[in-house]
């Protein structure tokens, strides 16, 4: 327990000390963030980075951080996770869609809106899902790779659900700032965005700790951010667009909690000792 807790003030300690300044260069920029890659992925890298100074620092070594993906349990997790995005978006978008909250509307220039919006996904969940590993790995190795069994080991209260809100927590500077997430009201934005980073990381960490490899949250994180940020946003438009869709959109909030207990089943949750990972 001491060595878990020394290992996380040296994780958290980096994390802050990389990120905040990474983020006022981001904010200060005065451009979006998606043109800041320069900046981006060196602040998807922190929790990596971060992560390594605590082992090597607090001489904790590697031995818990897996990236076995042969077994058939890794592999079907991986499946699932790149699944849950497509999930999540079919019923929020697919709501906001049908019932007139958000328009359905295609880039300019899109002569077949339907099958560029099927080709965008099925782009989206290979060769897009693929690419974004090298940003998403970063967060991963941190986050759900070193913080998560760190918190369980130190006896946080409530560990897995204390790792979503500090993640989520992570990412509000940005929200406030109107960089990334951010609808009409950015507090509420901030905050819709913290539950589901605590939806996200309650899935991701329950399926790596049933695997002991760090593939199923890494290839989660990457085909969220390419199904949702990509092909569902991109087609999604109207002045309530980031009210109700989006990673802070009230609808994507609601999916993204009801999909993953439907994926955490009470069975799996048990036979993982899962539900005592969130109440201790």
């Amino acid at each position: 327990m001491h060595t878990a807790r020394r290992g996380l003030l040296l994780y958290f300690g980096v994390v802050l000390l990389v990120s905040v300044p990474l983020l006022y260069l981001i904010i200060s920029a005065g451009t979006p963030i998606e043109q800041q890659l320069e900046y981006i992925l060196p602040l998807m890298w922190t929790p990596a980075i971060a992560s390594v100074v605590a082992r090597v620092g607090n001489g904790e070594g590697f031995d818990d951080l897996s990236f076995r993906l042969r077994r058939r349990q890794v592999v079907v997790r991986v499946l699932q996770a790149i699944l849950f995005p497509f999930v999540v978006g079919a019923i929020a978008y697919g709501a906001a869609w049908g019932v007139g909250l958000v328009e359905f509307a295609a880039p300019v220039g899109t002569s077949d809106p339907l099958s560029a919006f099927a080709g965008d996904l099925l782009f989206a969940a290979t060769i897009g899902a693929v690419v974004g590993v090298i940003s998403a790995a970063g967060e991963e190795i941190g986050w759900r790779g070193y913080m998560t069994s760190r918190l369980v080991t130190a006896g946080v209260p409530a560990p897995i659900l204390t790792g979503g809100v500090l993640w989520g927590c992570w990412h509000v500077p940005a929200i406030l700032t109107g960089q990334y997430a951010a609808g009409r009201s950015r507090m509420l934005s901030a905050v819709l965005f913290v539950v589901v980073a605590v939806s996200l990381t309650v899935l991701w960490s329950a399926w790596t700790l049933e695997t002991g490899s760090i593939w199923p949250a890494i290839l989660g994180h990457s085909a969220w951010n390419a199904v949702i940020q990509g092909p569902f946003d991109t087609f999604s438009s109207g002045a309530l667009a980031t009210t109700w869709v989006g990673e802070s959109g009230l609808l994507v909030v609601a999916a993204t909690i009801i999909v993953v207990i439907v994926f955490l089943s009470d069975r799996v949750a048990n036979r993982l000792g899962f539900s005592w990972s969130l109440s201790h």
